[in-house]
């Protein structure tokens, strides 16, 4: 079995990472660390694990685990690993954003390799530590990165993406509170999101010479978790010569689904699967890419990318229902 510890414990990433860790047939949680709850029942944070699990959240940590998960906030994980050793052979998957981008990816002699499966995949199973991607960064580069492997990508892409509440963490600020949040829809940080800095990084991984500009537009949306995002640009080529390069893209991905039929959130909901359609008017493709916030854009991906890492089935204990209603 593959003992995992979880770090910053108390949050909606380190929720789902227990909730599917709980049915894992080959992983156990050895240790839940979290310092606000420390000596705690994990339900006392994540109340649907009331008679699921008995355990308790811990400030203790066990430096021999087999993996470790770190759950802490954007910028906190370096300064965390600075002060806690973990034994040689301890793997170590951060789904915060201090090692995306390759000029951070060196740590301490650690090297992060980019955990975007569809993409790093050999890598990602030689690798001892993993950089998760942003759930962002995840629908856009799975929606972009058959193009860029063509080379067809030769004009700006316009972007715009809707994420639930549970995209900015578990603590309430004015934009998350219920009273703001109901019936009720506004972007952020138009043009400059954090998560695009990685997005060029993987488009430039497979087209080195794509050099127009992604604009973004995220919005935050009326609901809990999942993000709905579209992007538009100009593409020649005809959709079916598209379709079959997507399909192709993503033959061997068993989490990714190409359709040229419209499609909706629920789909994806509470799974790990990111689902892409495609349509085109003229020379202008529309491809739409929906995903799970929490899963494929953070959790799910984390135990995806440690199902590789261990040579095991890449959808070990990620064979999860959507929401459908």
């Amino acid at each position: 079995m593959i003992n995992v510890g979880i770090i910053g414990g108390s949050g909606y990433t380190a929720g789902e990472l227990i909730r599917i860790l709980m049915f894992h047939p080959h992983a156990t949680l050895d240790f839940v660390y979290s310092t606000t709850n420390a000596g705690k029942p994990l339900h006392v944070a994540h109340h649907d694990l009331m008679g699921d699990i008995e355990m308790n959240f811990t400030n203790t940590v066990n430096p021999n685990v087999n993996v470790v998960f770190l759950c802490l906030g954007h910028g906190k994980s370096k300064s965390f690993l600075e002060q806690n050793q973990f034994a040689g052979h301890t793997k170590i998957i951060d789904l915060g954003n201090d090692f995306r981008l390759t000029k951070d990816n060196d740590f301490d002699s650690k090297i992060f390799v980019y955990g975007l499966p569809e993409l790093n995949k050999a890598a990602i199973k030689n690798a001892q530590f993993i950089a998760n991607p942003g759930c962002f960064a995840t629908a856009i580069q799975l929606a972009l990165l058959p193009l860029a492997k063509a080379r067809i990508l030769t004009t700006d892409v316009h972007i715009n993406a809707t994420t639930g509440s549970t995209g900015a963490g578990v603590t309430p600020s004015e934009t998350t509170h219920f009273s703001w949040r109901s019936n009720n829809m506004s972007h952020y940080k138009a043009f400059e999101h954090q998560h695009l800095g990685e997005i060029n990084q993987s488009v430039n991984q497979l087209q080195a010479d794509y050099t127009n500009e992604l604009i973004f537009l995220p919005n935050r949306g009326d609901f809990a978790r999942g993000i709905f995002a579209t992007l538009y640009t100009t593409i020649e080529e005809s959709l079916e010569d598209i379709v079959a390069k997507y399909e192709a893209f993503y033959k061997d991905q068993p989490f990714v689904t190409v359709t040229t039929t419209g499609i909706n959130m629920k789909q994806v909901i509470q799974t790990n699967k990111c689902i892409i359609s495609l349509m085109k008017k003229g020379n202008r493709l529309l491809i739409t890419s929906v995903i799970d916030n929490l899963t494929k854009g953070a959790s799910g991906q984390a135990i995806q990318n440690m199902n590789l890492m261990f040579g095991l089935d890449e959808t070990t204990g990620l064979h999860l229902k959507p929401s459908g209603f």
